[in-house]
C-alpha cells in the first residue's frame, strides 16, 4: 500500500501543498482532481521521487521511500506528451526500461509482447512511433510502463492531448487494464468526467488541500462545500440566512429566491449566512419550487443548462423555450 504522510510544499513563498495525506490500497485507482495550479502534478512528482517535499514523506508497504531515488521506486509514470523516443520503433520504446535493468533478452521479448497485447497493439512492434496516432502513441507509453511490472502506476493528465472520441476509447481501455492487472494507480486530471469514469476514489484538491474525498457517487451526491459543488457544476449555488430551526434536523433558510426548509447535519445559528445548492428533484425527496422566466438554454452533453431571469440556473433533461415561465421542483441542500 502507498501512503502519503503530511506532505508540505511551497511555491514562490506561498503554500502549494498543505499537509496532504492519503493512501492507495492494492488494486485501487484514486484520482487527484483539481484546477490548474492546485498542486496535483507537483504531488505526483513528489510521490515519483522526481521532486522533494519540504516536510512529510512517502512510504510503500510501511517502508519510507525518502532515501530511494526515482528509478529505484519501481513506479510507472505516464505523461500527457507520451515521452516516447522518436528514433526508436514501438518494440524498442517498450523494451527501453527493461534494457536499462539489464534483463535477459528472452525475458525482455516476453514482457514486451505481453504488454503490447494488453494494450491491443500486437502487430505494431516494428512501426515507428512517429507514424502512430495520438491514441496509439499513448498506448505505447502505457505498454512501456506496464512492461516493467511496476508496483504503482501514475498518470499525469494522460489523455489531455487527445480529442474527445479517442479520450473516451482510451479511458475505457485504461479502466479495463487497471482492473485486470490489479496494479494500484494514481490518476491526475482537471477533467471531472475522466476522474469519475476511472476512479475508485476521488480526491479534490483546492488551495493546496484535499477538500473532498470519496467514491465518485458519494462526492457527486454530497459535495460538502460550495467550492466542490461549483467545481463539479452540480447546480446553482446561492446564499441564504438561517431564520430558525424547523425540526430536529431541519432549518428554515430565507434567500432572494424564496424560503426553504432544509435538512442538514450542520449546526447553525440564527442569522448565519449559509450556501445552498439547488438541484432537480431526486425521486422520493421533499420538494421545493423555484420559479422564473427562461432567458437562456444551452445543451451540455446529456442535459440542458437553463438560466432564469432571477439569475438561477439549473440542469434539466428537457429544454424549455426562452421566454417561457416555468416552475421547477428542486432539492435545496445546505453546503454550510
Amino acid at each position: 500500500m502507498l501512503a502519503v504522510h503530511h506532505i508540505f510544499k511551497t511555491y514562490e513563498g506561498k503554500p502549494l501543498l498543505n499537509d496532504i495525506s492519503f493512501t492507495v490500497a492494492e488494486g485501487e485507482t484514486i484520482c487527484l482532481l483539481g484546477a490548474s495550479g492546485s498542486g496535483k502534478s507537483t504531488l505526483l512528482r513528489i510521490i515519483a521521487g522526481l521532486e522533494e517535499s519540504e516536510s512529510g514523506h512517502i512510504s510503500f508497504n510501511g517502508i519510507d521511500l525518502t532515501p530511494t531515488p526515482a528509478h529505484l521506486r519501481d513506479f510507472g509514470l505516464v505523461f500527457q506528451d507520451y515521452a516516447l523516443f522518436p528514433h526508436l520503433d514501438v518494440n524498442e520504446n517498450v523494451a527501453f526500461g527493461l534494457k536499462m535493468r539489464r534483463l535477459p533478452g528472452a525475458e525482455i521479448a516476453e514482457r514486451v509482447a505481453k504488454s503490447l497485447e494488453l494494450v491491443d497493439l500486437r502487430g505494431f512492434e516494428k512501426r515507428q512511433v512517429t507514424e502512430l496516432s495520438g491514441g496509439e502513441q499513448q498506448r505505447v507509453a502505457l505498454a512501456r510502463a506496464l512492461a516493467t511490472r511496476p508496483r504503482l502506476l501514475m498518470f499525469d493528465e494522460p489523455l489531455g492531448a487527445l480529442d474527445r472520441t479517442l479520450r473516451e476509447d482510451l479511458l475505457n481501455e485504461l479502466r479495463r487494464i487497471l482492473h485486470r492487472t490489479k496494479i494500484p494507480a494514481i490518476y491526475v486530471t482537471h477533467d471531472q468526467e475522466e476522474a469519475f469514469a476511472i476512479a475508485d476514489r476521488v480526491l479534490i484538491l483546492h488551495n493546496g488541500e484535499i477538500v473532498r474525498e470519496g467514491t465518485p457517487a458519494d462526492v457527486w451526491a454530497n459535495p460538502g462545500s460550495a467550492f466542490v459543488a461549483g467545481f463539479l457544476g452540480l447546480g446553482n449555488i446561492f446564499q441564504g440566512k438561517v431564520r430558525g430551526k424547523r425540526k430536529e434536523d431541519g432549518w428554515k433558510i430565507v434567500s432572494g429566491f424564496g424560503a426553504f426548509n432544509v435538512s442538514c447535519p450542520h449546526k447553525h445559528q440564527e442569522g448565519e449566512t449559509v450556501h445552498l445548492l439547488a438541484r432537480p428533484l431526486p425521486a422520493g425527496s421533499d420538494a421545493d419550487t423555484l420559479r422564473g422566466v427562461v432567458t437562456d438554454v444551452v445543451f451540455q452533453q446529456d442535459r440542458f443548462k437553463v438560466t432564469l431571469d432571477n439569475g438561477i440556473y439549473l440542469y434539466l433533461q428537457n429544454a424549455p423555450k426562452v421566454g417561457e415561465k416555468i416552475e421547477v421542483q428542486v432539492k435545496v441542500e445546505c453546503l454550510a
